[in-house]
């Protein structure tokens, strides 16, 4: 059964806090194999402008994705989990991300679409510091695959 459209623009309540820890972004940056000073050694960081280390770009996504779960655990929008997979992602930053920051996200449904049985829900989570700054901005699509077909 195709996601109902109306859902389309919904906004869910921001998340608790997040604080971000040099250790999470050292073992991030390790873990995806990039080897920036910026990203573990606060001098090296300093020396390009920031009050500490930053953490690689992909690194919200643990934060987003946690938070867009608000959007797939809806009953209402009734999104059956089983058959999702991750269709696409992009980051639009306004600065990086900092050891030190506390930041929420707030997730809103963009588009539902429906195509070969297939429903493509994408979701932009806004992620804001303890200042209500805006940090980076996610776009995550998720993709529901068709039910089979009985034979």
């Amino acid at each position: 059964m195709a996601l109902d459209q109306s859902f389309v623009g919904r906004t869910y309540p921001p998340t608790d806090p997040y604080e971000v820890g040099r250790e999470k972004i050292r073992e991030f940056a390790e873990s995806v194999g990039d080897t920036n000073p910026a990203y573990t050694d606060p001098e090296a960081a300093k020396a390009l402008g920031h009050v500490d280390v930053i953490a690689p770009p992909t690194f919200v996504f643990a934060i987003t994705f946690k938070a867009a779960g608000q959007v797939i655990q809806d009953p209402q929008l009734g999104l059956d989990y089983s058959r999702v997979v991750h269709g696409d992602q992009k980051f639009a930053y306004t600065r990086p991300v900092r050891a030190g920051d506390r930041l929420t996200v707030t997730s809103t449904i963009e588009a539902i679409k429906s195509m070969a049985g297939n429903d493509i829900l994408d979701i932009r989570g806004e992620v804001h510091d303890e200042a209500g700054e805006h940090v980076v901005t996610a776009f995550t699509k998720l993709v529901a695959r068709a039910a089979e077909e009985e034979a």
